[in-house]
């Protein structure tokens, strides 16, 4: 055996070996495997990127969520009558020339690998760079059965990332109140997502965490930085802090953005709604020198009528 066969079978025994003691709490092998593991770094940093801010505009399948043919895996009956396919989502994302999110949500029950593989071709085809994908998971069940689950669902989602060629999936930790509610139900979180960030890696697909659920930005960055790996950060939602201060909260955690999906509205904590700042959200990606996407996630009505005056608002400040 030569010196290179030598050393890639180290390297896939380690990759294994990260792999498996990711998750000690499912699968029962020892926590200091966790913390002493020599492929992860201590503790996640903010992301370094080589040159200005740059910015891809991209447009979330969720926009169009009353549109498609099913929903979480049922049919429903779409919204005026007026359907989406996912492969009809993304001739949309053509003629707006941006690139598409595409959330598990909306596609068929029984998509398989051919159905997935055909998603990428049809994409390629038409020009359409594939941002990412997303799940609606929950990690905050307590260790059991019912957790077990949710990982293998996340890790079949991440295997069909893969397929469609999509460099990035979102994930939820929990809510603010199910992460708040018991000690454990955070570690658990963060246990659970090492151990998909572990799997996601080796299809060299990033995971982006949300703060979904009004988390607070301490708590997204408590979240960051117990993930230890090179594959992980934030996919930040810029409608989801409810909070006295949502910029801020936004401004906190950009440095750890791997992806942006960006809403058309901001809610404070007492209940006051308004339109979102774009450029207080293009001082803080400059100045935080955020490369990468910023998805546009609409939930207004009209998403057919309205979707194409606000892409050219998204250009003329971003781009």
């Amino acid at each position: 055996m030569t010196h290179f066969e030598i050393d890639t079978n180290r390297r896939r025994f380690l990759q294994m070996t990260t792999a498996a003691a990711c998750l000690p709490g499912l699968i029962g092998l020892p926590k200091t495997l966790l913390i002493n593991d020599p492929m992860r770094r201590p503790f996640q940093e903010p992301i370094s990127r080589s040159g200005e801010s740059n910015i891809q505009l991209g447009l979330a399948a969720y926009s169009f969520r009353s549109h498609f043919e099913f929903m979480k895996g049922k049919v429903q009956k779409p919204k005026n009558n007026k359907k989406l396919s996912m492969f009809e989502f993304i001739d949309y994302c053509a003629t707006q020339n941006c690139a598409a999110e595409l959330t598990s949500y909306f596609f068929p029950p029984d998509a398989d690998d051919a159905y997935f593989l055909q998603i990428k071709r049809h994409a390629f085809l038409q020009g359409v760079p594939i941002a990412g994908t997303a799940i609606g998971n929950n990690f905050t069940l307590g260790r059991g059965e019912r957790l077990n689950q949710e990982i293998s669902k996340a890790k079949k989602w991440i295997d069909n990332a893969a397929l469609m060629g999509a460099p990035h999936i979102r994930f939820f930790a929990g809510t603010r109140q199910q992460l708040e509610s018991s000690p454990d139900n955070m570690k658990i979180a963060i246990e659970s997502l090492q151990h998909c960030v572990d799997y996601a890696a080796q299809k060299g697909i990033f995971v982006g965490v949300e703060n979904h659920g009004k988390l607070s930005a301490d708590q997204v960055i408590q979240i960051v930085r117990g993930i230890k790996s090179d594959w992980f950060g934030v996919n930040l939602d810029t409608g989801n802090f409810i909070s006295e201060t949502p910029y801020a909260d936004i401004e906190k955690c950009a440095p750890y953005a791997v992806n942006v999906q960006l809403k058309v509205k901001v809610k404070k904590s007492d209940g006051t709604v308004t339109k979102t700042n774009l450029k207080e959200l293009k001082r803080i990606f400059t100045e935080s020198n955020y490369r990468g996407n910023i998805i546009l996630e609409f939930e207004e009505a009209d998403p057919f009528g309205s979707i194409p005056q606000y892409m050219e608002k998204l250009r003329d400040t971003f781009e």
